[in-house]
């Protein structure tokens, strides 16, 4: 199943979010054109470990290796090299945006437009055009020209405020959650604008900020109200009002949701502890709030005799929804996520070996009319130059080469 692929997109992006965004909408089978610079390309292909013919290393060995990270976010997306600061290489541009149905970039704010290749530009050429750009603030706004990793977006978004133990220092999440939201985002958008496109005939600009996309998750919460009235903004691995949270037992540890006063209930009558729900200390919610740190540690006192295993099915058949917290190697191991296509091996362009220890995320969603495509592994740096520019713009191999001897190519 191929929901995308009457729909061209052209991609200027780096490092993750961007590239991720490219590679998703490649899952959906669009052709996405991938361009880069020549002789150095997306930067991420040059940060290690790399795989190659001789596998694993941390340093490039062969011409073939390609770095790791730039092989997870690049599947099924096609590379090509322009020099988009040279006036052909722009003029190569626009006739490929002239054919294209979307552009996505992730560059500084700007840059797009310093080159003569931003949004109006691109219109002018193709009034149709559905152009995408993802900045960690956006393209407008105070903040618009600071620097814009996930770090930094994670620290002034307020997210990092939120997260971490509450006698603790602010924590960072531990993917980059900013850089990957926002592409999911970004690609939902895509796919409207280019549904009005099919109303209207109608193109449009889209402008994606990786800040406002951590706002929209934390205050899914009301953390206004958490503010208001003074609760600590973070609860590390518990709930801010109640006994759901992280315990540790013998083998191991859980994390359990009780919430409802009912599972309160069960809770206690399935650990042996009524005197809980008799003690007027606890009677409310708010009894049961005020006093959450001994609730938490008369659990703990009960629970914590168990190993996980004895733990979890005693608080399943009393209706507990419970879970053991698992390490990145044994979810790494479990066959669920083979099954589904969550988890795949990774693959080089043009190989039929997999990867040694690579794996390459897959889609989340399974959908009923059937598989989404198989995508070839990530390319080689302009590996599909000679196809990309002789069937878009009918260039033939020794116009190729003279455009690669100027520097265009």
């Amino acid at each position: 199943m191929k929901p995308l692929d009457d729909i061209r997109v052209l991609s200027v992006t780096v490092f993750l979010a961007g590239p991720f965004l490219s590679m998703t909408l490649a899952r959906f089978g669009a052709d996405v054109i991938k361009v880069e610079m020549p002789g150095t390309g997306d930067p991420i292909r040059g940060i290690g470990p790399y795989a190659g013919p001789k596998g694993i290393s941390l340093d490039r060995e062969t011409e073939e290796d390609l770095s790791i990270r730039f092989l997870k976010r690049s599947e099924g997306v096609k590379s090509v090299t322009l020099n988009l600061k040279d006036p052909e290489g722009k003029r190569m541009f626009l006739e490929l945006a002239k054919q294209a149905d979307v552009v996505v970039e992730n560059l500084s704010p700007g840059s797009m437009t310093r080159l003569g290749l931003g949004y109006p530009e691109v219109a002018q050429v193709n009034p149709g055009i559905v152009y995408c750009s993802i900045a960690g603030y956006g393209q407008t706004g105070p903040y618009k020209d600071l620097p814009a990793h996930d770090h930094q977006i994670q620290a002034m978004s307020g997210i990092m405020d939120m997260n971490g133990s509450p006698d603790g220092p602010p924590t960072r999440i531990g993917v980059f959650v900013g850089d990957l939201v926002t592409p999911l985002y970004a690609a939902y958008s895509i796919l409207g604008a280019l549904r009005h496109k099919e109303k209207t005939g109608q193109g449009q600009y889209l402008d994606a900020s990786m800040i406002d996309t951590l706002a929209t998750l934390m205050f899914m919460e009301p953390m206004e109200e958490v503010l208001h009235e003074g609760q600590p903004v973070r609860a590390g691995n518990d709930s801010r009002n109640g006994v759901t949270g992280l315990y540790r037992l013998t083998d191991g540890d859980v994390i359990i949701t009780v919430g409802t006063l009912p599972r309160w209930r069960k809770l206690c009558q399935a650990l042996g502890a009524d005197e809980l729900l008799e003690n007027p200390r606890y009677a409310t919610l708010e009894d049961r709030e005020t006093h959450v740190d001994e609730l938490r540690r008369e659990i703990q006192a009960r629970l914590g005799h168990f190993n996980c295993a004895d733990g979890i099915a005693l608080l399943v058949d009393a209706g507990i929804p419970i879970a053991r917290v698992r390490t990145l190697p044994e979810v790494m191991e479990d066959d669920h996520f083979r099954d589904r296509g969550t988890l795949k091996p990774m693959y080089r362009q043009g190989s039929e070996e997999p990867v040694e220890r690579g794996i390459v995320t897959g889609f989340p969603v399974i959908f009923s009319g059937g598989s989404l495509p198989r995508l070839e592994g990530g390319a080689k740096l302009g590996h599909h130059n000679e196809e990309v520019y002789g069937r878009l713009l009918g260039l033939d191999p020794a116009e190729l080469a003279a455009l690669k001897e100027r520097g265009v190519l």
